[in-house]
């Protein structure tokens, strides 16, 4: 079974459910596009950091290496909810932005290393309200009950020689692979609502070996 890493706050918020009106509203469909005609300019390809592009919670869990329990429980626990849009109403799915994965894949790498929930809530608390041009350059260490931001390598290197640091993880190292990791998956356009299909170099490359052949 895997952990959510909040067991003890099993009793944490509920997802709201809203009553159905008596009428049935005719509301305009979101989401659905005409494909593009024959002619018509394509739609460009957005690399998987820009704002504009949104992450469903079966990606972001593929990509942060985390289970959909722990992804749900997260959200609804307030640990780490979805800033592009969230499951309310009861009809919308989860919508992830880059930043949103990689703090979860953070999170995912603090709890397996035994830190504390009330720890990484105060870390994950301090990244969101970071630059995002700052989070490249940050090197987290933590000694399994605290976590240390450090933003030069001599605070890791003083961390160390105190004794304290015993792990660590280079956010610029984890921003590079997830950033390989979502450009091969699904993404979604969040200003018009198109499935931006993943890409997989490797594919593209066996394709035209095949071709070839």
């Amino acid at each position: 079974m895997s952990s959510t890493g909040d067991e003890a706050a099993a009793g944490g918020l509920c997802a709201v459910h809203v009553p159905r009106t008596a009428r049935t509203v005719n509301r305009p469909r979101v989401g659905r596009f005409p494909a593009v005609q024959p002619g018509q300019p394509a739609i460009e390809r957005l690399g998987p950091t820009s704002e504009l592009i949104g992450f469903r919670g079966p990606t972001a869990c593929a990509a942060a290496g985390i289970t959909y329990r722990q992804l749900d429980y997260w959200a609804r626990t307030g640990l780490l909810e979805p800033s592009v849009r969230t499951a309310y109403p009861a009809t919308s799915q989860r919508l992830y932005s880059f930043r949103d994965v990689l703090l979860l894949k953070i999170v995912k790498r603090l709890l397996d290393a035994g830190v504390s929930l009330q720890n990484i809530r105060v870390a994950v608390a301090h990244l969101q309200s970071a630059d995002h041009a700052d989070l490249a350059g940050l090197t987290l260490m933590c000694d399994g009950a605290t976590v240390y931001e450090c933003i030069t390598p001599q605070q890791v290197v003083d961390l160390l020689k105190s004794g304290q640091g015993v792990f660590g993880i280079a956010v610029g190292a984890v921003w590079q692979e997830l950033e390989l990791t979502l450009g091969r998956l699904h993404s979604e356009r969040t200003d018009t609502g198109e499935t931006q299909v993943g890409h997989d170099p490797a594919d593209e490359l066996a394709q035209r070996r095949n071709r070839a052949v």
